[in-house]
């Protein structure tokens, strides 16, 4: 079953890049923060501590032939020649085999491929963190590109394996790893699935898949992601060129530029929650608890100097990890900065914040608005990323599709439905999609 998605009359936003405020954060929280600090620490110091600009983190990911790094290099300077500072953070297991370890380590001696992944680990995690470090002391908007990430290791390794490499480094919750540490991940579907033609490894001298592997390296990797809320799914139903383009449009719509595209996601109502005994055995799901909190706004209108702004509110969120039995199994937590644009455009900001900064701001919720919790389900079907909204408070009658659609040039989107939920209807109008929202569901009347 497929739906068509409405071409959308929406112009590009006019909005630049722009940051999230830190003030709050720093004015809430008792600990020494940088304003406290300033006598003793240096500007670039002072900028590590609290950033006064937001860093986005994005991973590019994919199978091989992907088109990784054509588009790490066609990102870098489009983001720089808009006013970003941008690092590129390398693939770390390139890194190991470019400089001398041979692929037969992996088999060479029993355990050495749990070996070789926590070095991987390692050196990933060394890597962006000390990318990133720099970026922040810059003090202005930025950029980390990441040729692949942390999760990419559960797509080479046996489940069990990874399993015992996540309890050696004392990891309880793999979200930690997934969107506890990145803004966005960028899949890009390996050549060998659906322009089998263009599938060649001669611009890599580090892989060497046959095609039949890399559909089946692609597709755990997809899985390895399964449960960030900003997966990317970037298939080959257009041209490499066009492809590229949806990549840049992407991560536009991510950082506040302009952008052609429309908004990709489309909602559907559903008639009932759908039961996880229905899902077909290989597709991969995550299961999630959400509060969300609206964030009392002191002056309403000061924060928006843009002339093409409508509307702004903020809301934090905990997103809680359930593993198959339903018990919790870690948190992490964003902010999230909602502007509504006069041309009809939504421009939504992230940052990822700490549990510590989740509870200071939480001491400034709006209190005319309920705490809005729900359970979500994240899964993949074919090559397209759908999330499961089930209100639980302060309603629990409602249920939300969210299906993330490939946008193309001329808005001629269909999404491909899991036959097994239950589907009411598509939700076609604003007026509609704000009645099902959170922001609107929150108000006490």
């Amino acid at each position: 079953m497929s739906y068509d998605r409405k071409p959308s009359n929406t112009t590009p936003s006019a909005l630049s890049a722009r940051r999230l405020s830190t003030t709050r954060l720093r004015s809430n929280s008792h600990g020494p923060l940088a304003q406290d600090l300033s006598e003793e620490l240096t500007e670039a110091e002072v900028n590590s501590i609290a950033p006064p600009a937001p860093i986005y983190k994005i991973v590019l990911t994919g199978g091989p032939c992907g088109g990784k790094t054509t588009s790490l290099a066609r990102l870098a300077p489009y983001l720089r020649e808009r006013g970003f500072e941008v690092i590129t953070c390398p693939e770390a297991f390139s890194l190991l085999v470019s400089n001398g370890m041979p692929f037969d380590y992996l088999g060479a001696v029993k355990g050495m491929d749990i070996v070789v992944q926590d070095t991987v680990m390692d050196m990933q995690i060394g890597m962006e963190d000390s990318f990133e470090r720099v970026l922040r002391a810059r003090g202005k908007p930025a950029v980390l590109l990441c040729d692949r990430g942390l999760m990419d290791g559960s797509a080479y390794m046996k489940e069990e394996d990874w399993n015992k490499l996540m309890r050696k480094r004392e990891i309880n919750c793999v979200s930690e790893l997934r969107e506890g540490r990145y803004n966005a991940v960028f899949h890009l579907v390996t050549a060998a699935e659906g322009a089998e033609e263009y599938y060649t490894l001669e611009n890599n001298a580090v892989r060497t898949e046959p095609p039949e592997l890399a559909k089946s390296l692609d597709h755990m990797t997809r899985n390895a992601w399964v449960g960030h809320p900003s997966l990317k799914i970037f298939d080959n139903s257009t041209d490499f060129e066009t492809k590229l383009q949806r990549v840049v449009e992407e991560t536009a719509r991510l950082v506040g530029l302009p952008t052609h595209l429309p908004r990709v996601t489309t909602k559907f109502l559903l008639k009932k929650e759908p039961h996880l005994s229905a899902f077909p055995k290989e597709v991969a799901y995550q299961i999630f608890n959400v509060e969300k909190v609206y964030l009392y706004e002191e002056n309403e209108n000061e924060n928006i100097s843009q002339e093409n702004v409508l509307k702004e509110y903020s809301f934090i969120r905990k997103r809680t990890s359930l593993d198959k039995s339903g018990n919790e199994s870690g948190s992490v937590y964003g902010w999230t900065v909602v502007q509504k644009t006069r041309d009809g455009q939504t421009i939504e900001k992230k940052r990822i914040i700490t549990k510590r900064e989740y509870t200071s701001l939480f001491n400034n919720r709006d209190k005319s608005r309920y705490i809005v919790r729900q359970k979500r389900i994240s899964f993949l079907w074919n090559l397209q990323s759908f999330n499961v909204h089930v209100f639980k408070e302060p309603s629990d009658d409602i249920c939300i599709l969210h299906a993330q659609v490939q946008s193309s040039p001329d808005n001629n989107d269909k999404v491909d439905m899991p036959s097994f939920l239950d589907v009411d209807r598509l939700i076609t109008d604003s007026v509609e999609d704000e009645a099902y929202g959170a922001h609107q569901i929150s108000l006490i009347k």
